[in-house]
């Protein structure tokens, strides 16, 4: 990129915090995903490793040509938690740009996700989110349908009776919508125009039987082949399925891959999310559902993670290191060669 300061910066959380909200995390992604619609941007397929008890290591990344940067986002999801990085390099000399911290900016770029989603898919009156999962990823999920919808009324289920009537003063609290704990999946999601899941859940949980017509539904946890949220009756009822990554979801969501198991052909249908923005046409008002179903890309991270850098640049924010610099590597043990050295010559 013409004109960018050489020496690499480390961008911490809070600095990201200061430079981006949900609305702009919205429509940077909804920029990265046009460049990828116009060939301009390239996803690598998230691979993972799993070890333990539900230990598992990621690396999702992505190429911007147009932008003149790449880049990849790993962490390693563990008991004790997780360490997100995402790292940008010159996509032209491979010199790295950037390592940006990215608790904040994951739950941006998820959210985002559901944001755009949700503006092309969801009906436009759309005024009651139903949202199933109170962890940390639920109120940026919140956040990010409220941006693109005049959501009036939001209706919280989690397993954790404390947690979710919590989760529901947070919300208004922090986005002052009116919000009601609800006591159970079916009386959250009844008659709710859109439905956000965000769980750990390992079965599939919502039902046909629970959804209205006209509902909007983002499948936003199980992004690996062992977790599942959405029964198969829902994916029968869906007019239209989008994903964020085609390959990928053929390769982690169990959902998809068995109800496509018998009809391969199904997924000639599934539409991408860079399509469905790049296409900019609204809800067509005889969808009985509509279902994006997200597992995370690299493009989406590198497009928050690009406009993040060059916001950083502009406002001097970031702390500045030193390139990393290559050095030859030692073939031999130092007590090797210290031994070598001391060696009486022979007469």
């Amino acid at each position: 990129m013409n004109g960018l300061d050489p020496a690499p910066r480390w961008i911490s959380e809070a600095e990201v915090v200061s430079m981006m909200d949900m609305r702009e995390a919205i429509e940077a992604l909804e920029r990265g995903l046009l460049c990828e619609a116009r060939g301009e941007a390239q996803n690598m397929v998230k691979t993972h490793v799993a070890w333990g008890k539900g230990s598992t290591l990621h690396a999702i990344g992505a190429a911007f040509s147009e932008a003149g940067l790449a880049g990849t986002k790993t962490w390693a999801h563990a008991g004790g938690g997780a360490t997100p990085l995402l790292i940008l390099f010159d996509g032209n000399s491979g010199a790295l740009r950037a390592v940006i911290e990215a608790f904040a900016l994951g739950q941006l770029r998820t959210g985002s996700a559901s944001g755009v989603a949700t503006r092309w898919l969801a009906a436009e009156n759309a005024d009651e989110l139903a949202i199933i999962g109170t962890g940390k990823q639920a109120l940026a999920q919140v956040a990010a349908v409220a941006a693109v919808r005049p959501i009036r009324r939001v209706r919280a289920f989690g397993r954790d009776e404390n947690r979710r009537a919590e989760f529901a003063a947070r919300v208004e609290k922090e986005l002052g919508i009116e919000t009601r704990a609800a006591k159970s999946i079916d009386e959250a999601v009844r008659d709710a125009r859109v439905i956000t899941l965000v769980t750990r859940a390992k079965e599939p949980f919502l039902r046909s039987e629970m959804v209205s017509r006209g509902a909007h539904i983002n499948a936003m946890g199980a992004i690996v082949p062992g977790a599942a949220e959405v029964a198969q009756d829902v994916l029968g009822r869906s007019s239209r399925i989008v994903v964020d990554s085609v390959p990928q979801a053929q390769r982690l969501s169990r959902e998809l891959m068995d109800f496509f198991i018998t009809r391969p052909e199904g997924w000639e249908q599934v539409q991408s999310l860079a399509g469905v923005a790049a296409a900019r046409r609204q809800r067509n008002t005889q969808d009985d559902l509509t279902l994006f179903k997200s597992l995370g890309m690299g493009i989406s991270d590198l497009s928050l993670g690009i406009e993040l850098y060059k916001k950083a640049l502009r406002l001097d924010l970031g702390r500045s290191f030193p390139h990393p610099q290559a050095a030859v590597p030692r073939m031999r043990s130092i007590h090797q060669r210290d031994t070598e050295n001391t060696t009486e010559p022979r007469a």
